[in-house]
């Protein structure tokens, strides 16, 4: 492993030998506490070379450790030394109760508050009380001290959503919302979310790759009037006239200055979402805090229909790509070429850099040939990219931000004669998906209450995946937006119509293979089922890109499953057919014939 990385985590050791610390916890998260971080602000890829997007990092004088969820179980021992670091998961090993059995009473824990949210700082603070070891929120980062070579800040200009692709104003929505927030008897509401002020104010921006917005923090008055916190010089021209009156722009810098202005009123804060350091200074400012969650999520989420529209829109755009793609790809497989996971990314990247509303992919593409796929958050960049297996398949997860919408799609592509054990498991993984899209369900039925839908082929099989069914999706926005999601883990938010969801089961094999089979859907009210005044809801597919049938055993299927293939098929060349070029067609209709 790299030596650098071991020099930098014997100098933060100097540093907190020098404040006073026996631990120094280090969160993926920076400041603005979002999944996607700025260049400038991975500290703990600095620190660890852990590339992963979810992750925390506990060091104290003889050991530290690294946790890392199921996605990044391989990759985080591939990229980190197992010398300096021992490896622990970062939800089955939670880091409080791991601190409070390591140290004793009496030491003294260092964190930075901007980059934890205060529920985690009340949660760990209260576990961590119960030994008499202390949490210290420290005014200086000992990362920032030590990172000398870090890059510096981009500027760019924040993007004004056309009003076609948004349908309200930002006036409107802040009257919306200031109503939300009289509603709970309170006078204004931090927003601490990024995205909840973009989106608030019909702005996008350029601060970080593949996550269209432009950073900053905000407050929200039950008057509609807003103050938002952004650097100043991103501001593009006509931004006050888009946004309307009642919006103040100022620095990030004046954002405790803001803070001090809400002495005595009644603040709504989420405290899932609003870093520690900001609400412990509006609570030493006299706040009256009221824990809520930010007003803006659910509103966001549950997308309107020109919203939708346009989601929609973007993924006609990008199944143009991923057909061409697809069917690129077969051409070089059939020409006995082997090429690489970088090509293969580039290409596709090509393919859509052609879409007209195309802005950049909406994360890096996980382009995963053979083994590779096994890790379902692969990054073919964090070494050499393996060629395509003799025959085995290849896995490619990507999308794009779009100006009208965001997209997500999975394929897994047969290579050669995949063995009958690949068929079988990826067979099962579709079943899954199919069983997800297929359910109808009642008003107020949560995402964690569905999950299970989509893994009882594979768990009827002795078989499982370490990973979400399902997250949320935003309008040129973020790629896994909450609150909504659908998964094993407990979630009490129920799904609406107009949410954007993913629905990707996925079965991995160590060492072997990786499968995922995943579209976007959107939820809408299931016309005519509903009785005694119920309210039923079902999925809509938003992509429409063809699965591998060479990979699918249809004798595992039922009559029911086949149907629905077959008819997702005949809808994927009935809505494409217009949009690819004839060379493309003639190899969809091969690919969506029926089975």
């Amino acid at each position: 492993m790299n030596s650098a990385y071991t020099t930098r985590l014997q100098t933060i050791r100097r540093e907190m030998d020098r404040l006073g610390l026996d631990a120094f916890i280090v969160p993926s998260e920076d400041e603005y506490l979002g999944e996607y971080i700025p260049d400038y602000n991975r500290r703990l890829e600095w620190l660890s070379g852990f590339t992963g997007s979810a992750g925390m990092i506990i060091v104290m004088k003889a050991k530290a450790a690294l946790f890392v969820d199921g996605r990044y179980t391989v990759q985080s021992r591939q990229q980190v030394s197992a010398t300096d670091y021992q490896f622990l998961h970062l939800h089955e090993d939670p880091q409080a109760k791991w601190l409070s059995n390591e140290l004793t009473a009496g030491q003294v824990v260092g964190f930075d508050p901007r980059m934890h949210t205060y529920q985690w700082y009340l949660d760990t603070k209260s576990i961590l009380d119960d030994f008499n070891i202390e949490l210290k929120g420290l005014s200086e980062n000992p990362i920032d001290l030590s990172w000398h070579d870090r890059p510096a800040i981009e500027v760019k200009p924040s993007i004004l959503m056309d009003h076609k692709w948004t349908g309200i104003t930002s006036s409107e929505k802040r009257a919306n919302m200031g109503n939300l927030i009289a509603d709970k008897n309170a006078d204004a509401a931090i927003l601490f979310s990024a995205e909840s002020c973009n989106w608030l104010l019909n702005i996008r921006g350029q601060d970080i790759p593949s996550l269209p917005i432009a950073l900053g923090f905000g407050i929200l008055y039950a008057n509609g009037d807003m103050i938002f916190h952004i650097n100043k010089n991103k501001l593009a021209v006509g931004i006050n006239e888009h946004v309307g009156t009642g919006v103040t722009f100022l620095a990030e810098e004046d954002f405790e200055g803001s803070l001090k202005s809400l002495k005595n009123l009644r603040v709504l804060a989420d405290f899932n979402t609003c870093n520690a350091y900001s609400m412990i200074h509006a609570v030493e400012y006299g706040a009256n805090l009221i824990q809520q969650p930010d007003p803006v999520l659910l509103p966001k989420a549950a997308k309107s229909e020109i919203e939708i529209a346009g989601m929609r829109e973007a993924h006609i755009q990008d199944a143009v790509a991923e057909i061409g793609f697809l069917h690129w790809f077969d051409q070089q497989v059939e020409q006995g070429l082997r090429l690489d996971e970088a090509t293969l990314s580039e290409k596709l990247f090509d393919f859509r850099q052609q879409q007209p509303n195309f802005v950049e992919v909406s994360f890096n593409t996980i382009s995963a040939a053979g083994s590779n796929a096994a890790m379902c958050h692969y990054n073919h960049l964090n070494g050499t990219p393996a060629v395509l297996p003799e025959n085995g398949v290849y896995l490619v997860d990507s999308g794009g931000q779009y100006d009208c919408g965001t997209t997500d799609i999975t394929r897994t592509l047969a290579v050669g004669n995949p063995d009958d054990d690949i068929k079988k498991n990826f067979t099962l993984v579709l079943k899954g998906h199919i069983a997800l899209d297929l359910i109808t369900f009642p008003e107020g039925t949560t995402g964690s209450q569905l999950d299970i839908l989509a893994r009882a082929p594979l768990w009827h099989s002795g078989l499982d995946y370490d990973h979400g069914t399902g997250h949320g999706v935003g309008h040129f926005m973020s790629v896994h937006e909450g609150p909504q999601r659908i998964s094993k883990k407990g979630n009490d938010i129920a799904l609406v119509p107009g949410m954007v969801l993913s629905n990707e089961p996925g079965y991995y094999k160590d060492g072997a293979y990786g499968i995922r089979c995943e579209n976007l859907v959107v939820v809408q009210e299931a016309e005519g089922l509903g009785q005694d005044g119920k309210t039923f809801l079902q999925f809509d597919a938003l992509t429409y890109v063809p699965f591998d049938l060479r990979l699918v055993l249809t004798d595992l299927l039922t009559e029911q499953e086949r149907q629905w293939l077959n008819n997702y098929h005949l809808k994927v060349l009935t809505l494409m057919s217009p949009r690819v070029n004839q060379a493309d067609l003639d190899w969809l209709k091969q690919a969506t014939r029926a089975v």
